[in-house]
């Protein structure tokens, strides 16, 4: 079970899976309906909340947290179903390599110790924004790209326009 502060759950939680949901979208190239966006993160920022309290080794519940993705975006989204695998694998594997920059930038750049961050759950909000920020940049000029060129598709009942 991972330690949760309210603090944490506001200030990392909330924004990442926020940014995960519009990611998926990202990559599986969906124009984004706000409420079905808005429906969907919500659900995951709870699932997620849920999955981090289970008593389960680090790392499963990032396995679950991707079924869980995949399971919203087909059903709240309508995004296909290889597309939304795609997209959540994408997403995941973009986010581990963030968090593996942020590691390096804690620990040669910063000169910190990454165990005394990580364990301290104020500096590990402090200290997780950069990896964030990187996620957020990477996924939002990618958005950006889509959208000069026009390669994002609109989704109507399950189906690509």
């Amino acid at each position: 079970m991972l330690r949760l502060t309210l603090l944490y759950v506001f200030l990392r939680i909330l924004p990442e899976e926020f940014l995960v949901i519009f990611a998926v979208h990202v990559f599986s190239k969906t124009v984004i309906n706000v409420k079905k966006y808005i429906i969907s993160s919500i659900f995951f920022i709870i699932a997620v909340y849920l999955i981090r309290l289970l008593p389960i080794q680090y790392g499963i519940h990032t396995i679950i947290a991707v079924v869980v993705v995949i399971v919203l975006t087909i059903n709240i989204n309508k995004i296909s179903i290889i597309k939304s695998i795609q997209a959540s694998i994408m997403t995941i594997i973009l986010e581990f390599v963030c968090e593996g920059a942020n590691v390096f930038i804690i620990q040669y750049i910063f000169k910190a110790d990454v165990r005394y961050v990580l364990n301290d759950p104020s500096l590990k909000i402090l200290y997780g924004i950069p990896s964030l920020l990187i996620f957020a940049a990477i996924v939002s000029m990618y958005y950006v790209y889509l959208v000069k060129n026009k390669k994002l598709k609109e989704v109507i009942d399950g189906e690509i326009i």
